[in-house]
């Protein structure tokens, strides 16, 4: 399974949070799942440490890294395809980095992990 992080999924799976259920952990945990991270989450986690709203245990650049590198978490970037979906997609959500994490689940195949029952409610797949 090819799976793509929400950003409050990366959160809460490197920082073992209690919001996580166990289905949640084995999908994580699997090896034969491969895991990726939006560079859009990056972009999330960057902007929301900046501006007081969510704590790390370091700086967001080496929290990302490491864990990326612990966990065999892989980056996705963004393409304009990806970008695209955007004119395709209802207006469900108004989180701008949400929708973009649909776009690009929508252009490479890959279901979501995320708890967001607005995201749900887009053509793509989500799992928690």
């Amino acid at each position: 399974m090819r799976v793509l992080l929400d950003t409050c999924a990366f959160i809460w799976l490197t920082t073992d949070a209690p919001e996580l259920t166990t289905k949640t952990k084995g999908i994580f945990q699997n090896p034969d799942n491969t895991i990726v991270l939006s560079v859009v989450s990056v972009w999330e986690i960057l902007v929301k440490h900046g501006i007081g709203k969510l704590a790390l245990p370091t700086q967001p650049e080496t929290f990302i890294t490491r864990q990326c590198e612990q966990h065999l978490i892989d980056i996705l970037p963004l393409n304009y395809t990806a970008v695209f979906q955007l004119g395709r997609l209802p207006n469900h959500h108004r989180d701008p980095f949400d929708k973009m994490l649909v776009c690009q689940a929508i252009e490479h195949e890959l279901i979501i992990l995320t708890p967001d029952h607005y995201i749900a409610q887009y053509p793509v797949a989500t799992i928690w």
